[in-house]
């Protein structure tokens, strides 16, 4: 393996320590190694960055292990050039396995050149990308809520969901706090309550509201709205941070907000995992890669064994799908058209990874070149005239036997 960088460090990170192999040296003569372990106080990278600046390494590698890497990254930052590595792409040759041979390892591997490197946003990037992965947990926990005051009024033979729609609503909340009160609920009662449609249903609704409701169930359910509600503030809270952060981004996010399905929240997220910079991604094909919404590739003796999706990005992944199973249900677009044509032949899940394939590529592009959706409309190709062949096999899958004959004149 030829080298390319003459002076170079492999950091082999713990939660304790670090264990640092300096490489020097000419790139046509083998380097001079030297191996030093330092602690991971802000001190002892301090002086681990004191020791690189004397070797005066230009290249740093480290794999990613947990979130131990990214105190050093923040030490090291803007002193010398990172590479942060996958850690099952560098694994190292198997009975060989000491912190000090991983560290002398890594090192050599970037020596060579042989290290991808991980994407690593800026700083403002990495901030709203903890932002919008921690709402999104929020968000989740808020369905959790949700989910179990419909099985406590299940168990407590209470059937407002079977007429009322929106149970959280404006007045379906109203309700779950006169059970969690205790209140007596006549028609007059439950009348003031309901809006809209709902005071049509003042009846049914009083039969449905008549239960067998314990002590236990009014408390149980007093907990959970009054955790919903703390739940929601504090995503309001995020939501307030978010688009602080995304006020330089404001023309990406107007942007990403025309491709149908994605909205303000998921254009955020898609903003905070990929960034603003496209020159990061080769192409768009590097980019799907990198958030693993393409087909994998396992194949061995000329046979093509699974196309499984490989493991990548998961919170991009994860709001991708979320906006192409949004943008399968619009009409009249390009996309839409997309997921309806994969769905007949791959299913549902299959097709809801094409088309978020389909939304990341778009993205990309868009970010790229700084340009607005063009939307191509439902019958965006063109349709293709179907030949004899499909005749003649339709009329023979139908049970009929075929003879072709020719009375084109002859010249």
């Amino acid at each position: 393996m030829d080298a390319i960088v003459e002076r170079c460090a492999g950091l082999d990170v713990h939660q304790e320590t670090v264990v640092a192999c300096v490489l020097s040296g000419p790139l046509d003569r083998k380097p001079n190694q030297e191996i030093r372990t330092f602690g991971t106080t802000t001190k002892e990278l301090l002086t681990l960055l004191d020791w690189l600046t004397e070797k005066q390494c230009t290249h740093v590698a480290m794999e990613s292990t947990g979130v131990y890497w990214k105190a050093i990254w923040n030490i090291l930052e803007g002193h010398v050039t990172l590479v942060l590595g996958n850690a099952k792409k560098n694994k190292n040759v198997p009975g060989r396995k000491t912190d000090v041979k991983d560290s002398a390892w890594i090192a050599g591997l970037l020596r060579c050149g042989l290290i991808e490197p991980s994407f690593v946003p800026p700083v403002d990037m990495r901030d709203l990308r903890d932002l919008t992965r921690y709402r999104r947990k929020l968000q989740g926990q808020v369905t959790s809520e949700k989910n179990r005051i419909h099985k406590i009024l299940q168990d407590a033979n209470i059937k407002l969901t079977t007429y009322v729609s929106d149970l959280f609503g404006k007045s379906g909340l109203t309700l779950l706090e006169a059970l969690v009160n205790g209140e007596v609920l006549d028609a007059g009662s439950v009348k003031k309550m309901v809006f809209a449609s709902l005071k049509n249903k003042v009846p049914v609704l009083i039969e449905a509201l008549n239960g067998r409701v314990r002590t236990h169930h009014r408390f149980m359910i007093g907990q959970h709205l009054s955790h919903m509600r703390q739940v929601e503030a504090n995503i309001e809270a995020l939501q307030v941070e978010i688009d602080r952060l995304l006020q330089p981004y404001r023309a990406e996010v107007d942007l990403l907000i025309t491709i149908p399905g994605i909205q303000e929240d998921a254009a955020a997220s898609i903003l905070a995992e990929m960034g603003a910079d496209m020159s990061v991604f080769p192409s768009e094909h590097h980019a799907a890669s990198w958030a693993a919404v393409c087909p994998g590739n396992h194949e061995s003796a000329g046979r093509k064994k699974s196309s499984k999706t490989n493991k990548g990005n998961k919170g991009l992944k994860a709001v991708l799908c979320q906006a192409a199973w949004a943008a399968s249900k619009s009409k009249n677009t390009r996309v839409a058209a997309f997921y309806r044509r994969v769905v007949k032949r791959r299913g549902p899940k299959k097709a809801a990874i094409a088309t978020a394939h389909l939304l990341l590529k778009i993205c990309y592009c868009m970010l790229r070149d700084k340009t607005t959706y063009q939307e191509l409309g439902f019958d965006y190709l063109p349709k293709k005239e179907k030949g004899l062949d499909y005749w003649v096999s339709k009329i023979k899958s139908m049970g009929y036997a075929i003879q072709i004959q020719d009375n084109h004149p002859a010249f």
